[in-house]
């Protein structure tokens, strides 16, 4: 049995270079030339990447049909790792407010006076945390 190295993470989308360069400015990940695509297939997609090598490479495909439903699978920003309280829920609450300025949608603070996180939706209607 084979063990899996890599992985990206798939998103259907509407506007695939637009929402590649949200999740660049949201991670700090980089676009990545379409390499060997050709011409008609140009805009129907977008990726980036983590210039460190790290984490997954992020695709973005064109697809006819909107969003309808709640993801059954969403990304978790982990800006407040090792903290607790007022001090995570500020820190949350800046890349909350970082993420607004590129077109986010914050929906839901979940906060029990100890642990957070913030729901949000990227510019696609896409839900993910802040955690």
């Amino acid at each position: 049995m084979s063990t899996i190295k890599q992985f990206q993470v798939t998103f259907d989308s509407a506007e695939p270079e637009r929402l590649a360069r949200f999740w660049c400015e949201v991670l700090g990940y980089v676009l990545s030339p379409p390499e060997g695509s050709p011409p008609e297939d140009q805009g129907s997609w977008a990726a980036c990447v983590d210039p460190s090598g790290v984490g997954p490479r992020l695709f973005f495909q064109r697809v006819p049909e909107g969003k309808v439903v709640k993801n059954r699978m969403h990304l978790d920003v982990r800006v407040g790792t090792g903290l607790v309280g007022e001090e995570r829920l500020a820190k949350l609450e800046a890349e909350c407010t970082r993420l607004l300025a590129l077109g986010a949608l914050r929906v839901q603070l979940l906060y029990d006076g100890h642990d957070s996180c913030i729901v949000m939706q990227d510019i696609e209607g896409n839900e993910f945390c802040v955690d």
